[in-house]
Parts: C-alpha cells; sequence; structure tokens
C-alpha cells in the first residue's frame, strides 16, 4: 500500500511539474512572438521582396505565429490581400528594394482577388523595378498574375495552361433519390438557380444562359488584360485556346506567354546581372511577412480624419459568426463607424455569395442609418451576390471589378420530405398530435398539403417583393425596370456596370477613394482603418493547439470528400429563406 501511494504522489508531482513547466513554456513562446512581431526588419540594400503566392488568398491574413522559429516556418500562410497591397505600396518607395519576385504557380483565389493583386503589382510597376515571374508549372489564374512581370520564366520540363475558363456546377439529385429524400422547393425567378442541383441532374437552359454569359465576359476581360500585358491580339490568344496549342513550355515561348524557358538557377543568374551583383552571391531576398516589419514609407494621413473599411466575407447568416458575415457582427461594426465622429466614411468591402435573407435585411437597414451620417461605399470583391448585392444596393454608390460575380436579386426557399428515407432506409416511421391544423408546418416527415405549400411561396414572393423594391430604390429606378435584371440572374461588374446595377469599376483603392471624395477629404488627408484587424499570432498559436481550422481538419479527415461535407453543413445553416448564387460555382 506504501509503495502504491509512494507511486501515486510520484505521478501527481509530476503532473504538477510537467503542467508548471509547459505553462512556463507557453509564456515563453508567447513572450517570443510578441518580441518578434515587434522587431522591426532590417531591409537590405540590393534586396528583392519575395512573393509566395502559391496560398490561400483572403481579404484578412492569417499570420504563421511561427515564421520567425527556424524548423517551425513556413510559407503557408493565409495570404492577405492588405497585407500584400501594403507591402507592394510600401516596396514602391522603399530605396533598399530592387524588384519584385513572384511564385505564382497556382494561386487559391478567386478571380477578382486576383484582380486586385494584379492592378496592385501594375501599381508598383510604375517605380520602374522590376518584377520577375517564375513557375514550375503554371496555372491560369497563376499566369494572370505573372502576366503583368517583366520577364516570366517556366521550368523546362513544367507547363502553362491554357485552355479558356469554365464553370463547373455540382449536382445532388441523384443521390437525394437513392436515399428517397424529396427537395421541396420555393422560388421566385428563371434564373435563380441555387435549388437546381437538387432538383436537376444537369443545369437548365435558363441557368446554362446566364452561365454562358458571364463566364465569356470574365474570360474576354481576362484575354483582354493578358493581350495589353504580353503585347499579343486577343484572338491569337483564343485561337491558342481553342486549338489546346500550348501544351509544352516551348509552345508557351512561341505564343509570347513567357519571355524565357529556364530552370530556377537560370532565373537567380538573369536576377543577379539585373541587380549588379556577382554571381556567386547570394540575393537577398525578403519575404512578405517579414517585409510587413519593415521600415514604413508610405506616409499615413490624418488621424482624426479616418475611413473606415468593414471587411464583411463569407455566406450571410443571422447572430455572431467570426467565420462568416454575421449580422449582429456587421451590425455592431457599421454602428460604432457610424457613431464614431473620426470616422468620415465607410468602404463596405463585400465578399460573398449571399445567404440568409432576414441577416441581409437587417444589415441593409444599419447600412441605411450609416447613409444618413456619412457616405457609405460598398466594393464587391469575388462574389457580392444575392443577399451581398443585399448589402451593397443600401450603400450611396457601387464599386465592383470586372470580373467580379454579383446580382443574382432573389431568393428562395427549401426543406427536403425524408419520411421515405427514414421509413424505407432505416425502418422508422412518425405519428403526431396536433392542437391546430397546422401546429406541425414546416415539417420534413411528412409530405405538405398545397395549402402549406402555397403559405410558403407566399412568403418567398413577399421577400421578393422587399429585395427588388429596395434595389430599385437604391438604384434609382423603376421597380419594374429592376426586375427585368433580377429573377435571381447573375452578372460579372462589367455587365452589372452596363445595366446599372453597379456605378463604376475598380477596385478597392477606387472605392476608398470615392468614399474620401464623397466626404470632402483631400489625398493623403485621411487614415484607412480595417475592420477587423488581422489576428495577432498568440490567437493563432492558441487555435493551432486545439487542431487549427475546420476546413484543414476536415481534409485531414476524409480528403476530397470534404468540400461536399462543407456542402451538408451549409445545407444545415441554410434556416429561413435564402437569397443566394447558385449553390457552388467552381471558376477555374
Amino acid at each position: 500500500m506504501r509503495q502504491f501511494l509512494k507511486y501515486v504522489l510520484a505521478t501527481f508531482v509530476g503532473l504538477i511539474v510537467f503542467s508548471f513547466v509547459g505553462f512556463m513554456l507557453l509564456i515563453g513562446i508567447g513572450s517570443a512572438l510578441s518580441s518578434a512581431s515587434s522587431d522591426e526588419t532590417t531591409v537590405k540594400e540590393n534586396s528583392v521582396l519575395k512573393l509566395n503566392l502559391n496560398n490561400p488568398i483572403r481579404e484578412i491574413g492569417v499570420e504563421n505565429p511561427f515564421s520567425s522559429f527556424g524548423p517551425f516556418n513556413s510559407d503557408g500562410d493565409v495570404i492577405g490581400i492588405i497585407d500584400l497591397k501594403q507591402a507592394l505600396a510600401n516596396a514602391k518607395l522603399d530605396p533598399n528594394i530592387k524588384g519584385v519576385y513572384l511564385q505564382t504557380e497556382y494561386p487559391q483565389a478567386g478571380w477578382a482577388t486576383l484582380e486586385e493583386v494584379r492592378m496592385a503589382l501594375l501599381d508598383f510597376k510604375k517605380s520602374k523595378k522590376f518584377v520577375y515571374a517564375y513557375g514550375e508549372v503554371m496555372t491560369e489564374k497563376g499566369y494572370y498574375l505573372a502576366s503583368i512581370a517583366d520577364n516570366i520564366y517556366v521550368n523546362p520540363a513544367g507547363a502553362v495552361e491554357w485552355n479558356g475558363l469554365d464553370a463547373e456546377y455540382t449536382f445532388f439529385k441523384g443521390t437525394l433519390d437513392k436515399l428517397n429524400i424529396k427537395p421541396v422547393i420555393f422560388r421566385v425567378g428563371e434564373f435563380k438557380s441555387a435549388v437546381e442541383p437538387f432538383l436537376y441532374e444537369k443545369m437548365s437552359e435558363a441557368s446554362k444562359l446566364q452561365t454562358a454569359s458571364f463566364l465569356n465576359s470574365m474570360n474576354n476581360h481576362f484575354a483582354s488584360a493578358i493581350a495589353t500585358s504580353r503585347n499579343v491580339s486577343v484572338a491569337a490568344l483564343k485561337k491558342e485556346a481553342d486549338e489546346l496549342s500550348i501544351q509544352t513550355p516551348q509552345d508557351a515561348l512561341r505564343a509570347k506567354l513567357v519571355t524565357r524557358v529556364a530552370y530556377y538557377d537560370e532565373v537567380e543568374t538573369d536576377m543577379r546581372k539585373k541587380l549588379g551583383i556577382d554571381e556567386k552571391k547570394k540575393i537577398d531576398f525578403v519575404s512578405l511577412g517579414k517585409y510587413g516589419k519593415a521600415k514604413k514609407y508610405v506616409e499615413e494621413g490624418n488621424i482624426k480624419n479616418r475611413i473606415a473599411v468593414i471587411v464583411a466575407s463569407g455566406d450571410i447568416v443571422s447572430g455572431k459568426d467570426d467565420n462568416n458575415i454575421a449580422s449582429d457582427n456587421i451590425t455592431e461594426q457599421l454602428r460604432k463607424a457610424r457613431l464614431d465622429d473620426k470616422v468620415k466614411a465607410i468602404v463596405m468591402r463585400i465578399n460573398s455569395p449571399g445567404g440568409s435573407a432576414l441577416a441581409s435585411d437587417v444589415m441593409w437597414r444599419e447600412i441605411e442609418l450609416a447613409k444618413k451620417a456619412k457616405p457609405v461605399i460598398a466594393s464587391m470583391s469575388d462574389y457580392a451576390a444575392s443577399g451581398g448585392y443585399y448589402m451593397a444596393m443600401g450603400c450611396n454608390q457601387i464599386v465592383a471589378y470586372p470580373n467580379t460575380i454579383t446580382g443574382s436579386i432573389g431568393i428562395f426557399g427549401m426543406l427536403f420530405n425524408t419520411e421515405g428515407f427514414f421509413k424505407e432506409k432505416l425502418g422508422i416511421t412518425y405519428d403526431r398530435v396536433l392542437t391546430n391544423a397546422h401546429s406541425d408546418f414546416p415539417t420534413l416527415t411528412r409530405e405538405m398539403s398545397p395549402f402549406e405549400r402555397d403559405v410558403l411561396q407566399k412568403n418567398v414572393e413577399r421577400g421578393y417583393a422587399i429585395f427588388t423594391s429596395k434595389a430599385a430604390q437604391g438604384r434609382k429606378m423603376p421597380v419594374d425596370s429592376l426586375r427585368k435584371l433580377a429573377s435571381g440572374r447573375v452578372w460579372t461588374g462589367e455587365q452589372a456596370k452596363a445595366n446599372g446595377l453597379v456605378d463604376k469599376l475598380g477596385g478597392l483603392d477606387d472605392a476608398i477613394k470615392l468614399a474620401a471624395q464623397s466626404a470632402k477629404l483631400k489625398e493623403g488627408d485621411y487614415r484607412v482603418r480595417y475592420i477587423p484587424e488581422k489576428k495577432n499570432a498568440i490567437e493563432e498559436l492558441l487555435k493551432g493547439f486545439t487542431g487549427g481550422d475546420e476546413e484543414t481538419k476536415l481534409s485531414a479527415h476524409v480528403g476530397e470528400l470534404a468540400p461536399y461535407i462543407q456542402y451538408l453543413k451549409k445545407l444545415k445553416n441554410m434556416q429561413g429563406v435564402q437569397a443566394r448564387l447558385p449553390f457552388e460555382i467552381d471558376i477555374k
């Protein structure tokens, strides 16, 4: 017994010591991270800003808390557009930065996000500093960024993708049929194709029509921008894509898509010559993460005059949610900006395929209130469609990229009759006692009556009438004219500008300048504040100890099935009437 107690006591003491050491280690790492984050990066003369863009690119970045710790260092950070733009703007003025080296093989971003990055790179080039791009392979998204470079290199054993854009939808009708689950759909508008994946096994004619329209608009912009950068004709580029004639690096060289077929060591040799350094000297590269802590050359404006950029990215949901556009979060941010006398104007940065119609309306109301106090400008990113457009239409003016996906003004409701599934597949049946004729309405475990279906359909139609009337009010056009552009139809930013759904084509900087002008602020006389701020290193460290983000965990456990599980989670979150894009658009 004594021996047993001795072992128990030893174990207990060991646990206490281990916990104490672990706690002190966390404090030490935290202090080191805090110290590292505050240390200014020294940029040597003749340095090159190295941008590895083969990572997810989001509105707001996620910092790698171990970036300064040798074996834990990783290029796998989520890149923030804001961080990237600030780095390029600073490098443009930094006398120690002589050029930019791009790695843009397979960036993980939407087309409008790429447009914002591309515009920032083009602005950097005004400094007359060089931009070199290299890839072992390049997807069309990667090449779109690389196309602005002075020299574009591709590995001799690599490839450049060049076959045009395609949009792919996933359909689940066959799965539902096998499970004996019946979708019950309520919608308004022939183009509101968000429900089609559950009704059909392929696209409807209306869906094909709108997809072909916006996809060709995006492809025309894509080809035109590259034709300008590479000094070739749009017709020649489209012919190469139609004939699949870019199959080897030499084909890309022949078509003037790249300037040289070379290995990485040859790229470095060319860069050394450009920098005027010895062939044996190591090139001083500085990464995006480290350059964010370098000396600032961009002057900050008057702190008493602020433009608040409220970033709204993700699906639209009610309540609070840090991973999506949650109505409580956004309304609180808008209210604070409205009541803050130092904030002279607001920019709503919207990147959303839509979501809850109710949550969209709640945020629209807060935008309307803010608009009465100060200018509110919408800046559309990859998507500002359906519920995303609902938010934008309340703003004074709307700025979109040519390749933004927007519009989709329409709503739908969707339920599933699971009675057959539970009975035939699982042997589960249901029975009920009601106090009133429709106490269990709406239900998932029995067939709804025609009367009940009609009630839900009228609710959807009522929501559509509210949506379109408010959109017409915001766009200052007759309701009938607005509804001709609605019916759930999707447009590109370029098309939306032509039909009056958007005021101006441009990026986030254009929206900020427009907000400043509307507030009668002179250039340089204001400071931009982004909301929410980038998460600090300690928060990300703690998240790492708890298993990382949900998407990463899903991929680790189920691999290629992860996207489908995400679909199911989105279905679960579709509460109430929805204002969102066709369920999932994959444009590549």
